[in-house]
C-alpha cells in the first residue's frame, strides 16, 4: 500500500539554507483566494473534482485530464495532466497527484516537477468547502503554495527576483476568475 506523505503542514516546504535567496523566497509563497458561491457544496464538490472542466473556467489552464486507470471517486495518489498558458504565449504540461480527498469538503493536489516527488511538488493547490450563510450557498477557499520543487516561477525568479510579485498577483487574479467563472457557467445549466 503506498502511503502519501503529509501536505497538509505546510510549513515544512523550506528551501536548502546555502541556496539563494530567489530560490528560498519561492517556496512556500502563497496566494489564498475565499469567495461565496451560490452553489451547494456537493455540487461544488462536484465541479472542483472534475479536473477536465477547469480548463473552461481558468484563464491559464487550458486542458486537464485523468491519467488513464485513475480510481473513481477520486481519492489520494490519482493523477491527472493539464496544459497551460501563460500571457507571453508560451505553455507548459505538468502532471498533478491528488493528495487530499475529502467529499464534500477538501480537494488538494501536488503539482509534480521533472523528478516526479510528490513530496517536493513544485506546487500545492487546494479547495476548501464551507458552509455559507444562505440555502445552497459554499464558501470555497482556494489556495495556491509553491513547493520546494522546480517550476518556471522559481526560474524566473532566479533570473530576476522581482517577478515573484507579480506572478503571486497573477495567479491570485486567475483563481479569483477560474471561481467566477464555475459559479456563472453553472448558473445557466
Amino acid at each position: 500500500m503506498h502511503t502519501m506523505p503529509d501536505l497538509t503542514d505546510l510549513t515544512d516546504l523550506t528551501a536548502p539554507d546555502d541556496l539563494p535567496d530567489p530560490y528560498a523566497a519561492v517556496t512556500g509563497a502563497r496566494v489564498d483566494v475565499a469567495v461565496t458561491v451560490p452553489l451547494p457544496r456537493d455540487r461544488v464538490w462536484k465541479l472542483i473534482t472534475d479536473v477536465r472542466l477547469h480548463g473552461a473556467w481558468s484563464p491559464e489552464c487550458f486542458h486537464a485530464s485523468w491519467l488513464p486507470d485513475t480510481p473513481q471517486p477520486v481519492r489520494p495518489g490519482a493523477r491527472f495532466a493539464a496544459r497551460n498558458r501563460y500571457p507571453d504565449g508560451s505553455e507548459s504540461q505538468v502532471v498533478c497527484q491528488v493528495t487530499e480527498a475529502v467529499a464534500p469538503v477538501v480537494f488538494a493536489w501536488a503539482v509534480l516537477d521533472g523528478r516526479g516527488d510528490v513530496a517536493r511538488p513544485s506546487a500545492l493547490w487546494r479547495y476548501e468547502l464551507g458552509p455559507a450563510a444562505g440555502a445552497g450557498r459554499t464558501e470555497v477557499r482556494h489556495s495556491f503554495v509553491h513547493g520546494p520543487g522546480d517550476s518556471g516561477a522559481r526560474a524566473a525568479a532566479l533570473r530576476a527576483p522581482e517577478t515573484l510579485a507579480g506572478r503571486l498577483a497573477a495567479l491570485r487574479h486567475n483563481m479569483e476568475l477560474s471561481l467566477a467563472a464555475m459559479a456563472r457557467t453553472e448558473e445557466y445549466r
